[in-house]
């Protein structure tokens, strides 16, 4: 009960992902991003330990096919899951296990991969797909929240959501952007709400961690 996807901005370099479900806390379970590498998502009967493993074998030099299939060849339980990479150059990858349960689909373009599991329709992942592709230009965390809204509008999971996350890493170790809302009437909305009250913020942030003299006053 999970759509989600990875996207990448070519021209600042930025990896993100977002995500909603019916359960809470999906931010710390589904989405694994490293910057300057990738990311993976890992989902259905959730597996999180894929996720830093996937990111392993990324920087292990694998690409996001190879990546992929390593991480389906270490798990026994790799029927009930499904997965999705993307690496350093923005090539994409996934895997739907047998017992992943309907609807599910993919959807890949330049630079995202679009996933989901016991989806209204098997449509959800086409729309965010090209909610992202369609605001090309935008900042990347933008493109990712007007996928979400778009695989909601496609008719979202089979039941109500109520938490979301969005995760955009840049230059540094740490997150450009970490939004969670957990247990909420209208998640992907709220999340909306978060991101523009944050994006005026985020290089603010960065500031102060690099370049705390010349940091502004948030």
């Amino acid at each position: 009960m999970t759509f989600s996807l990875l996207g990448r901005c070519a021209r600042t370099g930025q990896f993100g992902a977002a995500v909603t479900t019916s359960s809470i806390a999906v931010g710390t379970r589904v989405p694994f991003l490293a910057a300057g590498l990738g990311g993976v998502l890992t989902q259905h009967r959730t597996d999180p330990r894929l996720g830093p493993r996937g990111l392993d074998l990324l920087r292990s030099g694998c690409t996001a096919d190879q990546a992929v299939a390593a991480l389906v060849a270490s798990t026994p339980d790799h029927r009930w899951r499904q997965i999705a990479v993307m690496d350093r150059e923005g090539r994409t990858a996934h895997f739907h296990g047998e017992r992943v349960k309907p609807a599910f689909g993919v959807s890949h373009g330049q630079d995202v991969v679009a996933i989901g599991n016991i989806l209204a329709n098997d449509r959800v992942p086409a729309a965010m797909a090209e909610a992202f592709l369609a605001a090309a230009g935008q900042p990347l965390a933008e493109r990712l929240v007007r996928a979400l809204e778009a695989g909601e509008a496609a008719g979202g999971e089979h039941g109500e959501v109520t938490s979301a996350s969005l995760l955009v890493v840049h230059r540094e170790c740490f997150p450009y952007v970490d939004l969670r809302v957990d247990k909420a009437v209208g998640p992907i909305p709220a999340l909306r709400a978060l991101w523009e009250e944050y994006a005026p913020l985020a290089d603010g942030f960065v500031a102060r961690a690099v370049a705390p003299e010349d940091a502004p006053i948030i």
